[in-house]
C-alpha cells in the first residue's frame, strides 16, 4: 500500500475522519500506553478533578491525528519527523473527535510537507498543532 507522492500534494490538501471515545478505547489505549492516570480510568477519583469525570489521553487525539496522516493525507510510506500539540479542552467520554490535516507548506529540495492539525469537538478545538513529514518521492520521479 502506498499513499501519495511528494509531487501529488499541494498546498491546502485536507483530509479529515471522525472518531468516538468510548470508555473501551481509553482503557485500551491506556492499557498500550502504559499510561493508566486514574484521570482516564477511574471514575470516582475523577469526579474529583476540575474535569469532573473521566477524560480521554490527550495523546489518544495525537494517535488519531498521527493515523490520518499515516493512512490517508499523505498516507502509508509518510515518516513523521516532528509533531508540536497544544491541548485546548479535554476529551470526554462519548465525544466523536474529528480529526482535520491541511498541507500549509512543501519543502521541496527536502521532501518535507509541514501539516497544521486540529481535532474538534462540537466544533470546539480540543487539540491543535502542526506536523513536518517527511514524503515519498516517486520512483524515477522528476526530484
Amino acid at each position: 500500500m502506498q499513499g501519495l507522492f511528494f509531487e501529488d500534494l499541494q498546498v491546502g490538501q485536507t483530509a479529515e475522519t471522525t472518531r468516538l471515545v468510548t470508555a473501551e478505547v481509553i482503557e485500551a489505549f491506556a492499557a498500550v500506553s502504559g499510561d493508566a492516570n486514574p484521570v482516564h480510568l477511574d471514575e470516582a477519583y475523577a469526579q474529583t478533578t476540575p474535569f469532573g469525570g473521566r477524560i480521554a489521553h490527550g495523546m489518544l487525539s495525537a494517535a488519531y491525528i498521527s493515523a490520518v496522516i499515516g493512512m490517508q493525507l499523505p498516507g502509508p510510506g509518510a515518516i513523521y519527523l516532528s509533531q508540536s500539540l497544544r491541548f485546548r479542552r479535554p476529551v470526554k467520554i462519548g465525544d466523536e473527535v474529528a480529526v482535520r490535516v491541511e498541507i500549509t507548506a512543501l519543502e521541496d529540495k527536502r521532501g518535507q510537507a509541514t501539516i497544521a492539525t486540529v481535532c474538534t469537538v462540537a466544533g470546539k478545538t480540543v487539540v491543535d498543532g502542526e506536523a513536518v513529514i517527511m514524503v515519498p518521492r516517486k520512483p524515477g520521479g522528476d526530484a
